[in-house]
């Protein structure tokens, strides 16, 4: 018997990996673009999933964005249906017309089509095909746009997004591997003309950029910047969860106590949705990096667009906390103001 080819074997195995854990029985959904990185990962997960008791579907999204769309799509579908997927399905978005950026855009029509498609099937999870290089990417965008820590931590190796699981095996496998894989296994991946339009901040970093690191530091600075998005996700999550703690800490008023279940006055239940004011004292006593995210969720709790939300409002917020000297109100995004009265913040 001839051994597997270590790029194929490389993929089947960070997609088993990934499966092992999925304990719904709805059927598991790859996103296929066509492109090697997800073809790849189509092609290991046929073969992966009914060995572990899995059905396996296909979902293929058509932006509509280029000539042809609709033809790579079908060739897509039709590769799938040969291969025994089920279901599969081709979704067609609009892009134009949406807020943000085309890329944004794009990308929050293509995972609104997934997250409707794998409710439609009750779908156990969707399988993304993002890789250790698009994780590399996505740390040096982060950077230049001076996120935060959640910037920095990159894309999750699992998310919910609306009650749908995404998975995203291939994060440990760089590019080149599936590139390969596809080459042993007779697959031919479409090429996105979008992935070296320079018309896009992230094919710039991935014709430009991430070259330019490579010859000046060496190979290994992909492995390194996707290992150091692990280990801030990994910190993040810590600091995510001694704020969700020191949020219900914070809460005064009679909705102070979200987990006491429904409140006997519809205001108070009104309060619990739209985030009860917070003690001062104790937002003083927290240490920054906790404090910051407990403003942060709380601007989000009184109805901040997420968006729409930055730093310097959370700055702002931190102020009344930290540097109170009779400053008026904050205003956040969503016609949202918060003032601090003695020693509570609350709706202005």
């Amino acid at each position: 018997m001839a051994a597997l080819a270590p790029p194929v074997a490389a993929v089947r195995v960070a997609v088993r990996a990934a499966l092992t854990g999925v304990g719904r029985p709805g059927p598991v959904l790859v996103a296929c673009s066509g492109g090697a990185d997800s073809l790849a990962l189509a092609a290991a997960t046929a073969f992966v999933a009914p060995r572990l008791g899995l059905a396996a579907g296909l979902v293929t999204v058509d932006h509509g964005l280029q000539p042809g769309s609709a033809d790579r799509a079908r060739d897509v579908a039709r590769w799938a249906a040969d291969q025994a997927f089920s279901p599969v399905e081709v979704a067609t978005v609009t892009v134009r017309g949406r807020p943000g950026g085309p890329e944004a855009a794009a990308r929050e029509a293509r995972y609104q089509a997934l997250v409707d498609t794998a409710r439609r099937y009750d779908a156990s999870a969707v399988l993304l095909g993002h890789t250790r290089d698009d994780q590399a990417e996505t740390v040096l965008l982060a950077l230049a746009r001076g996120a935060g820590p959640h910037g920095l931590a990159g894309m999750p190796a699992r998310r919910e997004l609306a009650g749908v699981t995404l998975l995203r095996p291939l994060l440990d496998v760089d590019r080149e591997q599936t590139r390969k894989a596809c080459a042993v296994l007779g697959l031919s991946p479409w090429e996105d003309p979008h992935n070296t339009d320079p018309g896009y901040a992230r094919a710039r970093v991935r014709s430009d950029l991430l070259p330019a690191l490579i010859a000046t530091l060496g190979p290994g600075v992909v492995a390194n910047l996707a290992r150091t998005a692990r280990m801030i996700a990994e910190d993040t999550e810590v600091l995510d969860d001694l704020a969700a703690t020191a949020l219900r800490a914070a809460r005064v008023g009679p909705a102070a106590d979200p987990a006491a279940g429904p409140a006997a006055d519809p205001a108070a239940a009104g309060a619990v949705r739209t985030g009860a004011g917070l003690a001062v004292a104790v937002l003083a006593g927290l240490s920054a990096a906790v404090r910051s995210r407990v403003l942060h969720r709380w601007a989000r709790e009184l109805g901040a667009p997420p968006a729409a939300l930055s730093a310097r409002h959370v700055t702002a917020l931190d102020a009344l906390v930290t540097n109170w000297h009779g400053q008026g109100p904050v205003h956040l995004p969503g016609a949202i103001t918060v003032a601090r009265r003695g020693d509570t913040l609350g709706r202005g």
